[in-house]
């Protein structure tokens, strides 16, 4: 094990393997200090053998996080790279609406997905993998300088061998990383780890705590423990902590459910991969790679619902044993939904298969922390699963976050420098929220290790953008997950032109490789070339019409502009040029508002500046910005409790500059 690294990431999942990664491009990459290949990055993960899994639902992406999927792959990053290779079921969904709200999502073979991630970032020796727990961080001056772990933390090696991609091995091969290493013969104590930059990814297992009825277990997911040190450490360090919960619902035996008389979940007849670089990427060029499957739909009962109610004294949220102040609101547990929907008499439940080679099903909309016994009747009740076979009972988990005020946009936290937070730690839910900030933590810890500025995804840029920025302008009331209604500028950022938007951006930070590049340039060629074949009279002229013309008519199809033109080009090139024509007066006036507020987002609140000093400013307006501590003005302008009228004495009064005291 080194004894200094330039970017250490703790935790292991979504959020943790994205950081690692990007820090490892970006470093790669080299910056002003020149590191190039030498900077090295450390994943510290109780069980390397866990790195990448899917500890609740089976699937990534969906509407609006599918959109963050794509711009993870557009920036280079993982995610798009695993599932494509591993989902047994794409679908893009709200197809029947316009092309700025519709998300690809995919089922997952969870196994394929662990081993892949695993995979994935085997191939960077610049990571290396540390089973243990970290202990404490080290801050001096303000400034983080090292983490501590056990003596008998120790750093494993993929063995790659082991990723079968023969079908009958996917689910049963072991992972890529040993399990449970052992302890080094006579090792006691503790060592020091010196780094530039920590990115703290811990997800549920900051002081995790798992409920199912009267039942507590310590641990932030089934199998494992939880890190009790690392809550107290935070607070040692000035951090305002939280507590959150979130849940998951039972897994039942494939082959105990009749099937017969459900309805079915069809994936699309001609799915569309999540990254740029699939098929290539992929073994043997093909996409998609693993068979696909179905998923079913059964329903929850009234008979059900009154079992619930007449339960909920043994539920752990209603009966205070849970510390907790909310959980997830658009993704309740069962027990929520009854009491938040009384006159509902059911409600869908999706199973979903885990794996092509485990007879597991996930019965996504049962997420439930209610007694054993209740759950196997709530079961029993829904319809093809009277004689369904639990595998895995529901369970809730509780644990500590930092409330967001206290990071930036960048990620790193306003308080000690060189420290980076993302994923569930921030009071977020969901994977592909986790990954979007992992990629701009670990991205952003690289470039401080390298005396880089650090990088803010604007809200007209990115939705990763738009989170960050939501994190840090607003107090959250449950954990915060992506819709497409929180983007303003939702018709830039549609999945289709994620490239477009983030490619060139990815190349520039190291972030995209040359085969990416290479990959997007030639993409980016046949563009210009729809683009031109659309303005073009030899472009096909109809009844002396351009195609951009006729692609504004609402009962003109992609294929028949296909038809139409004088070469063959990329469909979904196609359908993006024509969603461009579409869109393109919403467009004009959606760029006309982001220039103006882009000299707002542009202008930085100067650090001399005291809020509560301000003459004038309302006592409420100078609370807020000394909580939030703004980074710009156009975040000060997105702060609840700030008006026009304080917007105007805080520009007047950096215009004028600090005030100089006279002796």
């Amino acid at each position: 094990m080194h004894t200094h690294y330039e970017v250490i990431v703790i935790g292991g999942g979504h959020a943790g393997t994205e950081a690692a990664w990007a820090a490892a491009s970006a470093l790669a990459h080299g910056g002003s200090r020149g590191l190039s290949v030498e900077g090295r990055v450390a994943l510290i993960t109780m069980d390397p053998a866990r790195i990448g899994q899917m500890s609740c639902n089976p699937a990534i992406g969906g509407l609006a996080k599918g959109q963050m999927v794509r711009e993870i792959d557009a920036l280079g990053g993982l995610m798009g790279l695993a599932i494509d290779a591993t989902g047994i079921m794409f679908k893009m969904l709200n197809t029947s609406k316009g092309a700025a709200v519709r998300g690809p999502r995919a089922q997952a073979d969870k196994y394929a997905y662990a081993a892949e991630v695993q995979r994935l970032i085997s191939t960077r020796p610049s990571i290396d993998i540390i089973a243990g727990t970290v202990n404490d961080i080290v801050v001096e001056d303000g400034r983080v300088v090292g983490v501590v772990v056990p003596r008998a933390a120790r750093v494993m090696h993929a063995d790659q061998a082991t990723i079968k991609w023969n079908l009958s091995n996917v689910g049963s091969a072991r992972p890529a990383y040993q399990r449970n290493p052992p302890a080094e013969p006579g090792a006691k104590g503790r060592r020091l780890i010196r780094t530039h930059a920590v990115v703290l990814t811990t997800g549920t297992f900051m002081r995790g705590l798992m409920h199912t009825g009267e039942k507590r277990t310590e641990g932030g997911r089934v199998g494992e423990g939880s890190a009790i040190s690392m809550s107290a450490t935070l607070r040692r360090l000035g951090f305002e902590l939280g507590r959150l919960k979130t849940g998951t619902p039972p897994r039942l035996a494939r082959e105990s459910i009749d099937f017969d008389g459900l309805d079915e979940q069809i994936g699309d007849a001609e799915p569309v991969p999540f990254s740029d670089l699939s098929p290539g990427a992929l073994p043997a060029g093909r996409f998609p790679h693993l068979p696909q499957v179905d998923c079913h739909i059964t329903a929850t009962t009234a008979a059900a619902h009154e079992l619930i109610r007449a339960n909920l004294h043994r539920a752990p949220m209603y009966t205070g044993q849970i510390e907790a102040e909310c959980g997830p609101r658009y993704c309740p547990s069962i027990e929520d939904k009854v009491v938040r929907f009384p006159d509902r008499e059911s409600h869908h439940v999706f199973l979903e298969p885990e794996s092509l080679h485990t007879n597991e099903i996930y019965c996504n909309g049962i997420s439930t922390s209610l007694p054993i016994e209740v759950q196997e009747r709530i079961v029993h009740l829904m319809p093809g699963c009277e004689r369904a076979e639990i595998l895995r009972w529901g369970y809730a988990v509780e644990y500590d976050m930092i409330w967001p005020h206290q990071i930036d946009s960048t990620c790193m936290a306003k308080s000690i420098a060189g420290l980076f937070l993302a994923g569930q730690i921030n009071c977020t839910t969901g994977y592909e929220e986790a990954a979007g900030q992992g990629l701009i933590a670990g991205l952003n810890a690289a470039r401080l290790a390298c005396d880089d500025d650090l990088i803010r995804l604007r809200r007209d840029q990115a939705y990763i953008g738009v989170m960050l920025d939501d994190l840090v302008t607003k107090t959250p009331r449950e954990p915060y997950r992506m819709f497409t209604s929180r983007a303003e500028h939702r018709l830039l950022l549609r999945a289709d032109n994620a490239d477009e938007r983030l490619t060139p951006l990815g190349r520039e930070l190291g972030l995209v490789d040359d085969r990416r590049w290479v990959a997007f340039g030639q993409r980016l060629d046949e563009l210009m070339a729809v683009r031109d074949r659309f303005d073009s009279a030899v472009g096909g002229l109809v009844q002396g019409k351009t195609l951009r013309e006729i692609a504004r008519r609402p009962e003109v199809t992609v294929d028949d502009l296909l038809d139409r033109l004088d070469a063959k080009f990329d469909r979904r090139l196609v359908e993006r040029v024509m969603t461009d024509v579409r869109y393109e007066g919403y467009i004009v006036r959606q760029n006309a508002e982001i220039k103006r507020q882009s000299k707002a987002d542009g202008q930085r609140i100067p650090s001399w500046l005291d809020f509560h000093t301000i003459p004038g400013l309302r006592a409420e307006a100078a609370d807020v910005l000394a909580k939030f501590r703004p980074a710009t003005m156009g975040q000060v302008g997105r702060l609840a409790g700030v008006t026009p009228a304080d917007l105007t004495l805080l520009a007047v009064t950096i215009r004028r500059g600090p005030r100089v005291a006279v002796s």
